[in-house]
């Protein structure tokens, strides 16, 4: 493939596109429909990629696409080397890798390692009988005496991590679905067979993975029961406060000590390749930036992570904002985030955070300023609310589980709106998997296209001026502060110093600028203006940004 040679083999890529690269997220059900059956697919996303182009973005990461028979909408896959044919094919993939890198994006997909469906045929062999060869392919158990699962370990989409298989005799471990059971990792053959997968995809021009779920992978070969978390250390951000999830400190299930080992050898494939990369999913709420700290320390391990800390359903202020960095700072002391207020699992942060217009502006240019990677999801840029799927319109089984108290994960899921010219908002000529939201197709591209003051510039405008400024991109910061609601910092690189100061909130806020001299760059994203006095006077949710030459 020219493209492949292109990204992979050309001596001269920076190898560490990555480090500060902005990564627009594509959950392929609901970007667009190409054929008129209400299920976006890869030549859909194909179409689209000039708009995607012309965000600025570095790279797309595209949610799984992969063989499956959909129970957890793709996330639980089948056949890890072909294209579900609802997505279309691998030729069709192949041309959209070709078409992303003529117009400069580089393309990341998702990985599920840690589980399969259990239509895999792997699964099937696994459970067949307790002597074949793929039997400890998976996470098998005796039942305790009194027929009780093995320890008490929970699935995070409810009730026991654990299903009854009549067939062998024994439990298997399922950390989400019961049709989505976990691989064993402990089993070198299993490791060998996921990281033939993973070149299988480099070798067709992929340019990274975002890894599902990273932490998952490994269990605890004893099979130690969890202690109980007390109450009021419990947290949501990872489960809905209505599961039973939220009650344990899960030191046994996840989190394993063994998954770096695994790691390091799932980078050394990486890096048999030019300028590749990976980011990934961090999902704990009691140790997040700690287990990123681990994943993503020195070269053999991870480029990236991502938790949850800014997605979850407090919305940050400048202590906050601050107090997160400052922890980085810490515990990821040589490695690398990736920051997110969005993806398809969480209800969209223009509604989880009741953010105005003007907020949302405040809070895209600040995460631009940020250091480490972003991912922005789909339809964030257009300022999209969470959409109200009614109850008989629900397709995600975690909503379905957990209503009314958790409506799940559709909301954040309905399809991308291009138009206002029709009820379908441009996604579909047949009827959308999900209702496309009435309210959405106020805020279509199209609409925005023609708005100078919309928020789709706003973005446009705040990618381009990180693009510009390498400070912004690759370079380190000074502590990160809380003057009041305003959050400040400094960032330096070659030479280059970029301080960003934003006022967090809807009223006026007052701070000193810096010592030294200082030019006003960031207008078209409304910077202000220091005053004589070098005070800076800060409107509501507004930014300042200057910059100084060594």
């Amino acid at each position: 493939m020219n493209a492949q040679l292109q990204t992979q083999t050309d001596p001269k890529a920076d190898k560490d596109w990555w480090r500060g690269a902005v990564i627009y997220q594509i959950y392929p059900r609901s970007y667009q429909d190409s054929n008129g059956d209400g299920i976006g697919d890869l030549n859909g996303i194909t179409a689209r990629l000039p708009y995607v182009a012309s965000l600025g973005v570095d790279a797309i990461w595209i949610s799984p696409f992969f063989t499956s028979p959909m129970k957890d909408f793709g996330y639980d896959v089948s056949d890890y080397c072909d294209v579900d044919p609802m997505f279309g094919s691998l030729s069709d993939f192949d041309v959209m890798v070709d078409t992303a890198h003529k117009l400069g994006i580089r393309v990341m997909i998702d990985l599920v390692l840690s589980h399969t469906s259990d239509q895999h045929p792997w699964f099937a062999q696994s459970r067949a009988s307790r002597d074949n060869p793929k039997a400890d392919w998976y996470v098998w158990a005796d039942p305790k005496p009194d027929g009780n699962p093995p320890n008490n370990w929970l699935s995070i989409f409810g009730g026991p991590a654990w299903q009854w298989d009549a067939r062998r005799e024994q439990y298997y471990l399922h950390n989400f679905l019961t049709e989505q059971p976990d691989l064993n990792f402990h089993n070198p053959d299993v490791q060998d067979a996921l990281l033939n997968v993973v070149r299988f995809w480099l070798d067709r021009g992929v340019d990274g993975f975002r890894l599902d779920t990273i932490n998952f992978y490994v269990h605890d070969q004893q099979l130690r029961d969890n202690p109980p978390l007390p109450v009021d250390q419990r947290d949501a951000s990872i489960a809905p406060r209505v599961n039973p999830y939220n009650h344990q400190l899960h030191l046994y299930d996840k989190n394993r000590p063994e998954n770096l080992d695994f790691l390091a050898r799932f980078r050394a494939v990486l890096d048999e390749y030019d300028a590749t990369t990976a980011v990934g999913e961090v999902g704990d709420a009691q140790k997040g930036l700690e287990i990123m700290g681990e994943y993503t320390a020195g070269d053999e391990r991870v480029h990236m992570c991502y938790s949850f800390e800014f997605l979850s359903g407090t919305q940050p202020d400048a202590a906050r904002i601050a107090d997160v960095m400052e922890r980085v700072d810490t515990v990821v002391p040589d490695g690398w985030a990736c920051w997110a207020f969005s993806n398809h699992d969480v209800v969209r942060h223009a509604s989880r955070w009741e953010l105005t217009p003007s907020a949302q502006k405040a809070f895209a240019t600040l995460m631009m300023c940020l250091r480490g990677s972003v991912c922005i999801y789909q339809g964030e840029e257009l300022g999209l609310p969470e959409a109200d799927v009614p109850f008989e319109d629900l397709q995600d089984p975690y909503g379905i589980e957990f209503w009314p108290e958790f409506k799940g994960r559709d909301g954040c899921r309905t399809p991308m709106v291009w138009e206002q010219s029709n009820q379908n908002g441009g996604f579909s000529t047949g009827t959308p998997w999900l209702p496309v939201s009435h309210a959405h197709l106020g805020h279509a591209v199209a609409v925005q296209e023609d708005d100078p003051g919309a928020l789709l510039h706003h973005y446009r405008k705040a990618i381009h001026f990180r693009a510009t400024h390498p400070a912004l991109v690759k370079g380190t910061h000074d502590k990160v502060k809380a003057t009041g609601s305003v959050v400040h910092f400094t960032r330096s690189h070659e030479g280059e110093e970029v301080f960003v100061a934003v006022n967090m909130s809807g009223e006026p806020a007052v701070m000193e600028m810096p010592a030294g001299t200082w030019q006003q760059i960031g207008q078209e994203l409304g910077s202000a203006t220091a005053a004589p006095d070098g005070k800076l006077h800060l409107g509501p949710w507004q930014p300042a940004l200057a910059r100084r030459q060594a």
